[in-house]
């Protein structure tokens, strides 16, 4: 008979680490200049605005083909991109968010945009030489058209102001200045989703300075403001995983696991990372069984996620027993896992663990470990944590 290992090494070996979904993507935009004559432009300069926070990318030249791409901008992100040729702008678009596919696409054509100001007027845009020859009705609309694009500027630098000031907050860790700043941002405007997120994670730093019972009003506030992040855009895998995280934190494991389960529906590519996450919600959570099938999930969506491999092997150490002749009888998977994620990590943080394990079990270790799918299966970048 085998006797069961209960809680024999599974204290012992769960090193575990959240990791949010807060990391660096960047992307690009790209397009064609025609002149009114209908003929490429070229050297016309493109400048890019960020709507939704602080920003300015500049630099950007039409070649001879009247073609320019700028590189390297930070995603997700909305933008104004604009035109000038010989010092002045000549057009503009708003609104225009990138993706982490192909480049967005921003051409401009000079001659439609020369038409499209003859008609400027209704729309509060016209320049002084334009406004010749409108009707006073045109000209009273005209005015009362700029009086509101004059409060919506204000209103969007104050805006931008506030978040600025509470991104600068976050940074020296003043969370209290960080929450009074996303506070009035959300307050000027409720259907920000990139405040109510930064929100949310200053009310996570600042119960993390604080201890015990003393936490949970700020988690508990963390947890309002992702859910109202989660409610004006469902459709971020992102968010949903990072509000997963402040809901672990908040000891709600339950709901943590459906807002990972939900992240990994909505973004595949990045399933590894959410069913990590969701296994080490469960560890934490006491429920041992269940991270192990998360783990499962992990690496079967990225074989090469060397961690989501030793964390399968920790949980799979619960199910350790004794062979009739008193040796070690590992559970299946268990051996191939470490030896995956020695394959992968030789010199990781968790190789002298995994070896440990291995030696245990009664398997041979290697003395030189190379990683054959290096180049087939990558593991994901490290990302910073919530």
């Amino acid at each position: 008979m085998r006797a069961q290992f209960r809680g024999y090494i599974l204290g012992g070996f769960f090193f575990m680490l959240f990791a949010g979904a807060s990391w660096a993507q960047v992307a690009a935009i790209e397009g064609d200049v025609k002149g009114e004559d209908g003929q490429p432009v070229k050297g016309a300069e493109i400048l890019i605005l960020r709507q939704d926070m602080k920003g300015t990318y500049k630099g950007a030249k039409t070649d001879k083909k009247g073609h320019y791409i700028y590189n390297g901008l930070p995603f997700p992100g909305t933008y104004t991109v604009s035109v000038s040729v010989n010092g002045q702008q000549r057009d503009e678009m708003k609104n225009v968010k990138t993706s982490m596919g192909d480049p967005a696409n921003v051409s401009f054509d000079l001659k439609q945009a020369a038409e499209q100001g003859a008609q400027a007027g209704a729309a509060g845009t016209a320049a002084p030489e334009q406004e010749r020859g409108l009707t006073k009705e045109q000209k009273e609309a005209l005015a009362k058209q700029q009086k509101e694009n004059e409060a919506a500027i204000a209103k969007n630098k104050s805006l931008n102001d506030s978040f600025n000031a509470g991104k600068d907050a976050l940074t020296t860790k003043n969370y209290d200045a960080a929450i009074d700043a996303f506070q009035k941002g959300v307050e000027m405007d409720p259907k920000q989703v990139v405040i109510w997120a930064n929100l949310a994670d200053a009310y996570v730093g600042q119960a993390g300075t604080k201890t015990g019972a003393d936490q949970q009003p700020s988690l508990d506030k963390a947890v309002e403001a992702y859910a109202k992040a989660i409610e004006l855009k469902p459709d971020d895998a992102a968010y949903h995983n990072n509000y997963a995280l402040t809901l672990a934190k908040a000891k709600k494991f339950d709901e943590a696991q459906a807002e990972l389960n939900k992240a990994a529906q909505l973004d595949p590519a990045q399933a590894g990372r959410y069913y990590y996450n969701l296994g080490a919600v469960l560890v934490n959570s006491g429920q041992s069984a269940q991270a192990e099938v998360a783990f499962k999930k992990s690496i079967d969506a990225n074989p090469g996620y060397a961690d989501a491999q030793f964390q399968y092997a920790t949980a799979l150490s619960a199910k350790l027993a004794t062979g009739a002749d008193g040796k070690v009888v590992a559970p299946d998977g268990m051996k191939d896992a470490l030896e995956k994620y020695l394959s992968l990590e030789p010199t990781g943080q968790y190789a002298d663990a995994a070896k440990g394990m291995l030696q245990m079990i009664g398997a041979t270790i290697q003395t030189n470990y190379q990683n054959p799918d290096a180049k087939k299966n990558p593991p994901p970048k490290k990302k910073p944590t919530n």
